[in-house]
């Protein structure tokens, strides 16, 4: 599934899946486009959760399948697109993050930082390559790759970016293709 070339778009191609004492994780590579042009310092890799990717039940362990989803800004507990703190512990909160939306019966499917082997029921970690299994998703360069994304939506949207959280995201996407086993 190629991207629209239309407004921002992360475009996340899965290619791998992998596997550490019985838990598992896909791997995929990620990078940031503006109407069709790719933002080259905005890319590497994304992790999700075991496949196959399914809309149908909420809380299901598994990726979202493949797809077109537009984006928003997320206002949860623990992960916010507007007002996050930036810390090195994974265990304060709100971190950074924003909202895959329209996933089907999937909510809260968000892009955020990871750390260790997989920080995801559902959702998508952003991190440098990881040459293994046996490889974990480093925290602080994870949470720098999703603020920067943050920071580049709010830059390409302007005004339109929302000035809350909750709130849809004009002309943004998350654009998902490949289902690795």
């Amino acid at each position: 599934m190629p991207i629209t070339g239309r407004g921002w778009e992360l475009f996340i191609q899965r290619t791998s899946a992998q596997d550490r004492r019985g838990r598992k994780r896909t791997i995929g590579s990620y990078q940031v486009f503006h109407d069709g042009a790719a933002v080259a310092e905005l890319s590497g890799t994304a992790v999700e959760t075991k496949g196959p990717g399914d809309n149908k039940v909420q809380g299901n362990g598994r990726r979202i399948e493949a797809g077109i989803y537009p984006i928003g800004t997320h206002d949860g507990l623990h992960y916010v697109t507007i007002g996050y703190l930036v810390s090195a512990d994974p265990d304060q909160t709100p971190k950074p993050g924003f909202e895959v939306l329209h996933a089907g019966n999937r909510t809260e499917i968000l892009v955020h930082p990871g750390h260790g082997f997989l920080a995801s029921v559902g959702c998508i970690n952003l991190t440098g390559q990881l040459r293994s299994a046996d490889v974990d998703i480093p925290f602080i360069d994870s949470r720098d790759r999703v603020i920067a994304a943050i920071n580049d939506l709010k830059t390409f949207c302007g005004s339109q970016f929302p000035h809350h959280n909750g709130q849809p995201v004009s002309n943004a996407f998350v654009v998902i293709d490949g289902e690795p086993l």
